[in-house]
């Protein structure tokens, strides 16, 4: 079991991708490092809330459950 916390995961420099819908409008979020964690929008300010509601969500879930939690790679990464 670790001894990081959820503050110390969201203070990393996470990875998001944003890719626009072309078909419907709208945007796609993912972080690149979180497995599975991804989240849609109408528009920017929508989508930067979103992907850290579940950039907060996947985390809290992984900790609850001790599942590994990926950090982040490379220029930024501490």
């Amino acid at each position: 079991m670790t001894d990081k916390t959820l503050e110390y995961y969201l203070a990393l420099p996470y990875t998001i991708e944003i890719i626009p819908d072309i078909e419907d409008g709208g945007y796609v979020a993912r972080v690149k490092e979180l497995r599975g964690c991804i989240t849609q929008a109408e528009t920017w300010e929508e989508l930067n809330i979103m992907i850290e509601e579940a950039k907060t969500g996947w985390l809290e879930v992984a900790l609850e459950y001790g599942h590994p939690i990926p950090e982040p790679v490379g220029e930024f990464a501490n």
